[in-house]
């Protein structure tokens, strides 16, 4: 059903898009449009715009995961640097959150480590909506920043890291994933981060423990311990479908050869501050030259760039 649900969507674009075509060809098929100006250059843009809304249509069709059309789980994590990267993780967060809400999709932060002065140690957000894991898996992998720092008294040049995990939501019908009660380890202890008296007193901050495979899930970010199992199972959900992706990988892997993956020390995107100003995408040499602007939420061309790049990898094939 719910397949079924995401083809009907998609239909219903295109018979949309062929509405407003034949609307368009209808005035242009008028006699008096040449001695109306205004009316051409009206009828122009709204051309312009269909192709753009065809350009973006083709572009998501040609999305071939398996998950792509799932919501995404989007966990940041500091790297090593202290409140230099702790900033810049928190950066990262607010530049996916703007960009996930200019793109309509709902975002909501599941869990969140507070940095030590600023930024954060970590935190776990979730982007509903309808290819929010499709785009946003062009993000997994370590970002590095150079800027002047603000937080050294000398101004000095800086480089930060900060590793960004995608995972797509898990859905029924997905992988089998049954969380049974003699698999999981519940424990609640007090949140350690601000938030008031009550997160102080009251143990809400609980801690999941996923037996068999060893995966624990921490979450702390609400004063309710229901709300906070509620969003734990959800981000141990994501991680064991990852998990049960990841070890199926493998085993095509020992077929295919190495491949290499996202880790510490290996940035996919270098987001430059001084002494000029880029952000470049170091999988496919791909940059673009407002980094201001894509820190405010601005990353279509860069995530579109490299799934299109991934896309045509693909078809070559």
């Amino acid at each position: 059903m719910q397949k079924l649900a995401s083809l009907n969507e998609d239909v219903n674009r295109v018979q949309v898009l062929n509405k407003r075509l034949g609307e368009i060809e209808e005035l242009l098929n008028l006699e008096d449009v040449d001695a109306h100006p205004s009316m051409e250059e009206e009828l122009s843009g709204e051309l312009e715009a269909v192709r753009e809304d065809v350009e973006k249509l083709e572009f998501e069709l040609s999305f071939s995961g398996q998950y792509d059309t799932h919501s995404a789980v989007l966990s940041l994590h500091a790297g090593a640097g202290g409140t230099e990267s702790q900033d810049w993780a928190g950066m990262l967060m607010r530049m996916y959150i703007r960009w996930a809400e200019g793109r309509g999709f709902k975002t909501e932060i599941l869990d969140i480590s507070p940095g030590d002065e600023a930024g954060i140690k970590s935190a776990t957000v979730e982007v509903t909506g309808r290819l929010a894991y499709g785009y946003l898996k062009s993000e997994h992998g370590v970002h590095r920043l150079v800027r002047l720092s603000p937080f050294d008294f000398d101004h000095g040049r800086h480089t930060s890291f900060a590793m960004v995990e995608v995972m797509p939501e898990a859905e029924e019908g997905d992988i089998d994933i049954q969380l049974s009660s003699d698999d999981l380890k519940i424990d609640t202890f007090r949140s350690s981060g601000p938030g008031g008296q009550n997160m102080q007193k009251v143990s809400s901050a609980v801690r999941v423990t996923h037996l068999p495979t060893g995966i624990v899930v921490t979450c702390q970010s609400e004063r309710s311990q229901h709300m906070n199992k509620e969003f734990a199972f959800k981000i141990l959900k994501a991680r064991l479908l990852t998990f049960e992706l990841a070890r199926r990988q493998e085993k095509l892997d020992k077929l295919k050869g190495d491949t290499l993956y996202a880790a510490w020390g290996n940035q996919i995107r270098s987001y430059i501050l001084h002494p000029y100003k880029m952000v470049k995408d170091h999988r496919i040499d791909f940059q673009v030259n407002n980094p201001e602007a894509v820190l405010e939420g601005d990353l279509d061309g860069l995530i579109n760039a490299y799934l299109r790049s991934a896309i045509n990898s693909q078809q070559t094939r």
